[in-house]
């Protein structure tokens, strides 16, 4: 599992084919909402869950896939972008688990992945 308090990602960059990583790890009815990569790591978020993807290795060939469902998730935040600011933030705390926080820069859909989380909280 990555350890999400002593890993540095980068700013995470809206990039749509990501997703394609983690395609075999979807469930039937699972549908992808977004996803973001940096250098060679990423996150992809679908209706069900987060996978974030930590790539490991000189050649990439190793990766680590760390499935973060939304039911056990305790509290989130969100920082959309502004004017000159065009970073947002997302910060999710899982039971058992603690706190996870992501960084974008640039556009990201923030306000769906928003919509997504409260509905399996509220």
């Amino acid at each position: 599992m990555i350890d999400f308090n002593n890993k540095g990602f980068f700013k995470l960059k809206q990039d749509t084919d990501y997703a394609e990583k983690v395609s075999n790890l979807l469930l039937d009815d699972e549908q992808i909402v977004d996803s973001y990569k940096t250098m060679r790591d990423g996150v992809v978020f679908t209706n069900k869950r987060i996978i974030a993807v930590n790539v490991q290795g000189i050649t990439g060939s190793k990766k680590d896939f760390t499935s973060l469902p939304y039911k056990n998730i305790v509290a989130y935040s969100i920082e959309t972008s502004g004017t000159f600011d065009l970073d947002s933030e997302l910060e999710i705390y899982f039971s058992a688990l603690g706190k996870v926080k992501f960084e974008f820069s640039g556009q990201s859909s923030m306000l769906e992945i928003s919509k997504i989380i409260s509905s399996y909280l509220l």
